[in-house]
């Protein structure tokens, strides 16, 4: 089974927040940030997004969902930030 967004929306699969500060101090769940940035995992045909970016977004943006036990954001395109780019 596969998710395919509706509309201008996409499928991010948010990166995972560190659960230790630099210093090694173990941080409790609670206290993380939700994640900025994630891999688009799919797209709306009306998307200009493509699959495999990696995508920066609004503390709370989207909604999440899980589906076959993963954790995913569903958002609308114009609630992205910014497309980053690798340097090469």
């Amino acid at each position: 089974m596969k998710i395919k967004p509706i509309g201008k929306r996409i499928l991010v699969k948010p990166t995972v927040a560190s659960e230790k500060s630099l210093g090694g101090i173990i941080i409790p769940e609670v206290a993380q940030d939700k994640p900025i940035q994630g891999e688009v995992v799919a797209v709306a045909s009306e998307s200009s997004v493509k699959v495999g970016e990696i995508v920066m977004f609004g503390k709370f943006s989207g909604q999440e969902i899980e589906f076959e036990a993963v954790k995913y954001l569903i958002m609308r395109e114009e609630d992205l930030m910014a497309i980053i780019h690798d340097k090469t």
